[in-house]
């Protein structure tokens, strides 16, 4: 089994913790079932992810996470980016009162479980998505912050 997860902050408004967070894809990853995998997160500020959600999504706003899957379907290795908002995790976690390293791990959770085919575009995928979202936390020992229906 391979999993590879690499770690970029070119920001510095946010401390990441990089054990925690590639615990937290590799525990997913396994638990989806991957076997093999690259993913890259770039853990980013809100100009960066502004500028991306634009691009991409024609959101004009920062966005907590972007997936970009970069393998097809149904291929043996997954591979892909998430880029994560670090200051929209620190703004969400200040107001909801939790850590920013939860939030964080969250928006790991939520991006790969999208390179992993899960998507929250109707109501019952959103609450699919969401039920795994509160089991990977749980085993993580994270908190249950999962957004509710």
């Amino acid at each position: 089994m391979t999993i590879k997860i690499s770690i970029a902050s070119p920001q510095e408004i946010v401390p990441i913790d990089r054990g925690l967070l590639r615990e937290t894809a590799r525990t997913v990853l396994e638990a989806e079932d991957i076997e093999d995998a690259v993913i890259s997160l770039a853990f980013v500020d809100n100009p960066t992810i502004h500028q991306l959600n634009q691009r991409y999504l024609q959101h004009d706003e920062p966005t907590d996470v972007l997936s970009f899957p970069l393998s097809e379907p149904g291929e043996k290795r997954l591979q892909g980016e998430l880029v994560i908002g670090a200051e929209v995790a620190k703004e969400q976690a200040e107001s909801r009162g939790h850590t920013v390293n939860a939030e964080l791990a969250l928006y790991v959770i939520h991006g790969l479980l999208h390179l992993c085919g899960y998507d929250d575009k109707s109501e019952p995928s959103a609450q699919k998505m969401r039920q795994r979202e509160k089991y990977h936390l749980e085993a993580l020992g994270l908190p249950n912050i999962s957004p509710e229906e």
